[in-house]
């Protein structure tokens, strides 16, 4: 609400007419023990000008930075037109339609949302989003085991978003199920596959992975179907506009594909609020968590939309219900959907070929630098990992200093890798920001071998 729009003369006849003294009178029956009292921390109010002049400042000591760090959150153009529409009333304002005769606006967009990720991924049926990615790799974990029913293994390589794997086992370990971590290989940076796994119930498949390596997702996918587990696609959405979709992997295609809908018009806000989505086969459609919105026709013919599937407990027994805490992201989905609509299917993957195209210019013209080298020699997307012979947080540290942020120091999450950091580009960055960031690397870097070796000792 941007004001409170009762005068005081207006908040005296509703007291008056209710026969209360005060508006602290309707809550007499709280225990002077349990009131705050005065509130000290909060300062005295200031006009709407004195606010915005306030938030103005506090925008500006955060300064502007040449950003280069992707991990999972990545800075994609966003068209004004998105939020534009999305905060509009009738949708800022619409809640999850519980009641769906009332809420046929709601439904149709959830509908076209559905049926735009369905494309992308190349599978059968697509849920009304869930809380984050994160989130939605351990739904998949936990759908690939109940859909299983035989194994409560499932197999996450290591090259999984190290947060991911952290969320997922946070979710299933103490239901009885374990998380089983592939290594990868060192020269390539993809997954090694097991010689003897046992009995499993699913293995994730990251594309890219959190290296930014293009894993071999025809082999993975056939792999884990001639075990007689399920296959699924942890997927970036940006990139199935120009990488093969999840539903086509192999021979008969990934069951199950997850991922965070951040990059699809959501800004990166200082890490939320996002979206996670999911997709699956209709063989496994029980199995989903979540909502989902159908269309349908009445006693008249006429279209309409209608909720098919709500398997969360809010409408099921407890026990019957395939998750508590699968919360649809309705307004961030709305962002996406007018992002996806807005952009089509030749805008995505512009952005797409643009992003990848960047990134690979920037890797190799920071790779001629001494003291700079790839990580992997494998084809990647979007993002790359570069190995430093010195310490990546206090080069960072540097780049900080002129303003920009190089990439996420890895080497904690993958000490095998030495001094490594992720790094990222996308369609927001020029020829001009690329040159940049190479010239202040190597000033940096060759700043930091002429100085002489400290003096002291700590």
């Amino acid at each position: 609400m941007p004001f409170i729009p009762h005068t005081e003369e207006d908040v005296s006849a509703m007291l008056s007419t209710i026969g209360a003294q005060s508006i602290d009178a309707l809550f007499d029956e709280i225990p002077p023990a349990l009131l705050t009292g005065s509130l000290e921390g909060v300062p005295e109010g200031l006009s709407e000008m004195a606010v915005a002049r306030l938030m103005q400042e506090r925008a500006a000591a955060d300064g502007f930075w040449s950003n280069f760090i992707g991990a999972g959150v990545y800075e994609h153009h966003i068209p004004a037109a998105i939020w534009q529409i999305t905060t509009r009333g009738e949708f800022y304002s619409a809640y999850t339609p519980y009641q769906a005769e009332a809420s046929q606006g709601t439904l149709q967009l959830i509908y076209e949302y559905q049926t735009m990720m369905t494309r992308l991924t190349g599978l059968d049926v697509s849920n009304a989003s869930l809380y984050d990615g994160a989130s939605a790799l351990a739904e998949a974990v936990l759908m690939a085991v109940r859909s299983h029913k035989t194994s409560r293994r499932v197999l996450v390589p290591k090259t999984v978003h190290p947060i991911y794997r952290r969320a997922a086992l946070t979710t299933v370990k103490n239901q009885g199920i374990e998380l089983v971590e592939l290594d990868y290989d060192p020269v390539s940076g993809k997954t090694v596959l097991p010689a003897d796994p046992g009995v499993f119930a699913g293995l994730v498949i990251p594309q890219p992975n959190f290296f930014g390596v293009l894993e071999d997702v025809h082999a993975l996918t056939d792999w884990a179907h001639e075990k007689g587990a399920l296959a699924i696609a942890l997927v970036n959405p940006t990139t199935l506009a120009v990488l093969e979709a999840p539903g086509k992997w192999g021979t008969t295609g990934a069951d199950i594909a997850v991922g965070e809908g951040q990059p699809l018009g959501a800004p990166m806000a200082s890490g939320g609020p996002y979206f996670g989505f999911m997709c699956c086969r209709q063989a496994f459609v029980r199995q989903m968590p979540g909502r989902i919105v159908g269309r349908t026709v009445d006693l008249d013919g006429k279209p309409g939309f209608a909720l098919t599937l709500q398997a969360r407990e809010q409408h099921i027994r407890r026990s019957k219900a395939t998750s508590n805490i699968c919360t649809n992201q309705g307004l961030v989905v709305t962002a996406a959907t007018q992002y996806l609509s807005l952009l089509g299917p030749q805008g995505l993957a512009r952005v797409a070929s643009t992003s990848h195209a960047s990134t690979v210019a920037l890797a190799e013209k920071l790779a001629a630098i001494p003291g700079v080298t790839r990580a992997f020699a494998s084809p990647c997307f979007h993002e790359v990992v570069l190995k430093l012979k010195d310490n990546a947080h206090d080069v960072l540290r540097a780049l900080r200093a002129q303003g920009i942020l190089g990439g996420l120091d890895i080497s904690a999450w993958y000490p095998e890798l030495g001094q490594a950091i992720l790094v990222c580009v996308t369609e927001t960055k020029t020829d001009a920001d690329l040159d940049h960031y190479v010239q202040q690397m190597e000033r940096i870097l060759s700043k930091r071998r002429e100085a002489p070796p400290c003096a002291y000792k700590s």
